[in-house]
């Protein structure tokens, strides 16, 4: 035993603070002097937020987890050979975005993310005058390349015939080319520009697709999910219902450890709004700089790209929800979850409701 009579540094730091037991208990029991049943107990993550948990809240991010997975449609369609003659694909799209063949629009480079828009292209970030949700506007029409035709042919219509989405549905691509570290920050797909559901394609590597989560930044940090979703390459992600509207999702930086693409197929609704021929954005043409060639797709980042501070404040959005233990994903036939993203369609039109997104 230590002279102090002290064998447990804990032991004495325990008789010096007793009080320090007593407002734990306060807490823990949700009493104080035997009243506040039920109380909620507040502590700080970080300097700047404040989160708070009571007994019931891991039985609430269960439920929520729940209401995300069974809203949620995977499937494994495209085998290793017809992703590799995809991913052929994908690399003369970056290839041409290198030489400047695309129209301005159609390109947009983050570090370690570049985006390609087809069809329809749309403003977000900080391309916005005014911030946040429900501000973005479609580009005007041509102002990003068409759909490739290998797109409709090696991707879409294979998902018409596999019976995930209906002949006709998508007039927007978008892919996404990760470099390892890479991320896109918590998000949803603007409610008032795109109909549900929301299709995405993973090619060149495994990932997984985060829902709940929240960013901080300087150094960049990812709180825990309230679900996570492994994607595989070749597999097929459809979102609709709660895990498309009333949740945010995201790609972390310690997911992506090789190059990774997805390609999302997306219908615009017919009244989203769109930039008119007066509606300059945030920097106009003429104040734009020569287009930068993006970085190579197949080069090795840092090791610790991951863990640094290397997403632009114009992929910042608003995020919500705390978080809670990983799940596995539990999906349901598509006949089913195809009418439930058409009868969640139907309900916001004639209700009008509009999807506040709540810090988390």
């Amino acid at each position: 035993m230590a002279a102090s009579g002290y064998s447990d540094l804990r032991e004495k730091l325990k008789s010096m603070t007793p009080h320090r037991d007593e407002e734990k208990n306060k807490y823990v029991d949700g009493t104080s002097n035997g009243s506040g049943k039920g109380r909620k107990r507040k502590f700080r993550e970080s300097d700047d937020d404040e989160y708070e948990h009571s007994d019931d809240s891991a039985e609430l991010r269960e439920q929520e987890a729940r209401r995300v997975r069974s809203s949620i449609l995977q499937k494994r369609i495209f085998t290793p050979e017809e992703c590799a003659l995809i991913e052929e694909k994908i690399d003369d799209v970056v290839a041409q975005g290198e030489a400047g063949l695309y129209r301005e629009h159609t390109v947009d480079r983050a570090p370690l993310r570049n985006k390609y828009f087809f069809g329809e292209g749309y403003t977000y970030g900080s391309q916005l005058e005014k911030r946040g949700p429900g501000q973005e506007r479609l580009y005007r029409k041509g102002e990003v390349d068409e759909i490739p035709s290998w797109v409709h042919e090696l991707v879409i219509k294979r998902l018409v015939s596999s019976g995930v989405i209906p002949e006709g549905f998508v007039n927007s691509a978008v892919i996404n080319d990760y470099q390892p570290g890479g991320c896109i920050v918590s998000h949803v797909d603007p409610l008032h520009i795109f109909a549900r559901p929301i299709v995405s394609v993973s090619f060149f590597s495994d990932s997984a697709l985060c829902f709940g989560c929240r960013f901080q930044f300087k150094p960049i940090r990812v709180s825990e999910p309230v679900f996570v979703l492994p994607v595989r390459r070749g597999s097929v992600t459809v979102l609709s219902g709660y895990a498309a509207d009333d949740i945010t999702h995201c790609i972390r930086p310690q997911d992506i450890k090789e190059r990774r693409a997805v390609i999302i197929l997306r219908k615009t609704r017919p009244d989203a709004p769109r930039l008119d021929s007066d509606s300059p954005l945030r920097s106009s043409p003429a104040e734009r700089p020569a287009p930068l060639k993006a970085k190579r797709s197949h080069r090795k980042a840092d090791p610790d790209a991951a863990h640094r501070p290397r997403v632009l404040e114009m992929d910042k959005e608003e995020n919500r929800h705390p978080s809670v233990s990983r799940h596995r994903h539990h999906s349901i036939s598509s006949e089913n979850y195809w009418r439930r993203g058409q009868d969640s369609d139907k309900h916001r039109e004639s209700s009008g409701r509009k999807v506040k997104m709540r810090r988390h």
